[in-house]
């Protein structure tokens, strides 16, 4: 499975598992739950999923480092402000808040499923290996990093 590290970008990881979602939604209608006021909920969890990817895409625009999640090799530096303070990986967890939100929205128990499944795979085939690139290239000061801020929330 060494394959998958860092060659699905993660924006089609994400599209992917929504579609699943969807997809599960529509064939097991009996999962579904009532959810007043499921748009506002999804619309406020969405929008914090946002607030996370700009202020980090800020931080690292700021530097003058990549966001680029194929070529973690050519991080020219460690961001540590903006999100990055309170999580390593605050462009996937934007993420997943989307998807957390899609799931409010389609209001199933059965899509909702689908959620820690997502973090199981950008763990495994995005995350790590970006990890060990960037212990690679920071050393001692991404360790540190890493035991100060954790990897999710």
């Amino acid at each position: 499975m060494k394959f998958l590290e860092l060659n699905v970008p993660p924006p089609i990881v994400f599209l992917s598992f929504a579609g699943l979602m969807w997809l599960v939604s529509a064939l097991f209608p009996w999962a579904s739950f009532v959810l007043p006021a499921k748009k506002m909920i999804a619309l406020g969890i969405a929008a914090a999923g946002g607030m996370v990817a700009g202020s980090s895409i800020l931080s690292f625009l700021r530097v003058g480092t990549t966001v680029h999640p194929h070529e973690p090799k050519k991080t020219s530096k460690l961001v540590v402000t903006g999100a990055n303070r309170v999580t390593r990986n605050p462009m996937y967890l934007s993420l997943l808040f989307v998807l957390i939100a899609w799931g409010v929205y389609l209001a199933n128990i059965a899509s909702l499923l689908f959620v820690p499944l997502f973090v199981a795979y950008i763990t495994r085939f995005q995350i790590i290996p970006e990890e060990r690139a960037l212990a690679s290239l920071f050393g001692s000061e991404y360790e540190s990093y890493c035991k100060r801020v954790r990897r999710w929330l």
